[in-house]
């Protein structure tokens, strides 16, 4: 008797698209999650303010907000591969840039803008890209895992650019960075495809007798980002979206990414040490995204923003009170709870846009990341600011806190899409 033995099944293309792009993810972050750790070091060594570093931050978590729409409009046009690959290569040119320098417009030329620029252009909207393009079975889980990426990179980065930029000087640790970019590059080439019809399949979960059709190429990228934000600022949904995610950014990057090592550094703790904390942010961040992907697929993606943004507040408020010159239970706890809560907010927020905006969700997203990149930079200066004049960063710790607050509100004020919003080709 003859046993018929079945072939096993082939793993899709689509994951290793999006293995790819998560790798890609994960070197853009490199120089993400520096200025944290870099802030003390370029203050000893040039003499300049930590309100006037924060602003070359400012400006690359400006540019990092206001070149994701953009990008996902290019890459309509000219493919994912070709720009997620040149962003590495302008990340690589920024980092490397910085090793010259000498002045503060050099920092900000160099850490605002080119950095701001590449890490923009392989944003979430990138992300988003991939999941809207090659998923359709299980794309909150694939958002969040690609949003995870940014916690991973941070927490393999920060502890090794913290160390470097203290044994052997923040020089080394930016020449690093550049060289994971380029080495990634690729890494993108190679694997990444712009369609599914590119190698005549379809969407991992699309049905089998879905149409394999590679969408035409938009003209004009800029116009259509601008078009698809024209269309999409005439509804509530994409302000409410806007003003809560503003907050997230203003929560998190802004403030948290780039002032928590210093703020526990004026608290006696060593430097390394705060690095090492917000490593481990990073590391529940993975499960916490991860895991909201997973709840995006089954729970209201509202009620999930809403909740979240609401735990981010109370342990914001906490904050200020559980600094000390060593790690204590309650900080412990504090990292955890907070490491969760980082960027779980992105699987929902993109689910958001596509049911709202249909195939110009990513776009449509892209100019949510925007607001909350503009929320990060607005964060990060005035934290610098408060700071210098006040000695502390209580003011700011607290002010997050109802800020969160507000966006959980804005966040549940949102009205369950019947139907995507129609948003026309320029």
């Amino acid at each position: 008797m003859t046993v018929e033995t079945r072939p096993a099944p082939k793993l899709h293309r689509a994951w290793l698209i999006a293995g790819a792009a998560f790798v890609a993810l994960l070197a853009s972050a490199g120089f993400r999650s520096a200025p944290g750790v870099l802030i003390d070091p370029l203050h000893e060594e040039f003499g300049w303010s930590t309100a006037t570093i924060s602003s070359a931050v400012s400006v690359n978590l400006v540019l990092y907000g206001l070149f994701a729409p953009f990008a996902a409009a290019l890459m309509e046009r000219f493919g994912i591969r070709r720009v997620s690959a040149t962003a590495l290569f302008v990340i690589a040119l920024g980092a490397a840039g910085t090793v010259f320098m000498s002045a503060s417009w050099q920092l900000i030329l160099c850490w605002g803008v080119f950095i701001g620029a590449g890490t923009g252009s392989m944003a979430m909207s990138f992300a988003a890209t991939v999941a809207t393009r090659w998923f359709v079975r299980s794309r909150g889980v694939v958002t969040g895992v690609l949003t995870a990426a940014g916690a991973t990179g941070q927490l393999i980065f920060l502890p090794l650019i913290a160390n470097l930029a203290v044994g052997s000087g923040w020089r080394t640790a930016s020449l690093v960075i550049a060289i994971a970019a380029l080495a990634v590059v690729p890494v993108v080439l190679l694997v990444i495809r712009d369609h599914p019809a590119d190698i005549g399949t379809t969407a991992y979960g699309a049905p089998a007798d879905a149409e394999v059709a590679r969408p035409a190429a938009k003209t004009g990228s800029a116009r259509r980002a601008l078009s698809v934000l024209g269309q999409a600022a005439r509804t509530r949904t994409f302000w409410l979206l806007a003003i809560g995610f503003a907050i997230c950014g203003a929560t998190t990057n802004g403030l948290v990414g780039t002032h928590f090592v210093p703020a526990a550094h004026d608290h006696g703790m060593p430097q390394t040490t705060a690095a090492g904390l917000l490593a481990l942010v990073g590391v529940f961040d993975v499960v916490g995204t991860i895991f909201s992907g997973w709840l995006t697929d089954r729970v209201d993606p509202r009620i999930l923003l809403g909740v979240y943004y609401a735990l981010r507040g109370l342990s914001l408020a906490l904050l200020p009170q559980l600094f000390t010159n060593s790690v204590q239970p309650s900080m412990w706890a504090f990292i955890l709870f907070y490491g969760l809560d980082w960027v779980a907010t992105v699987p929902p927020t993109v689910a958001l846009c596509i049911r709202a905006f249909g195939d110009a969700g990513p776009i449509v997203f892209g100019w949510v990341f925007a607001c909350h990149q503009l929320g990060a930079a607005f964060a990060a200066s005035a934290a610098g600011l408060v700071r210098d004049q006040l000695g502390n960063y209580n003011l700011a710790w607290y002010s997050a806190a109802v800020l969160a607050v507000l966006a959980s509100v804005a966040s549940l004020a949102i009205k369950r899409a019947k139907k995507p919003v129609p948003v026309l080709a320029p």
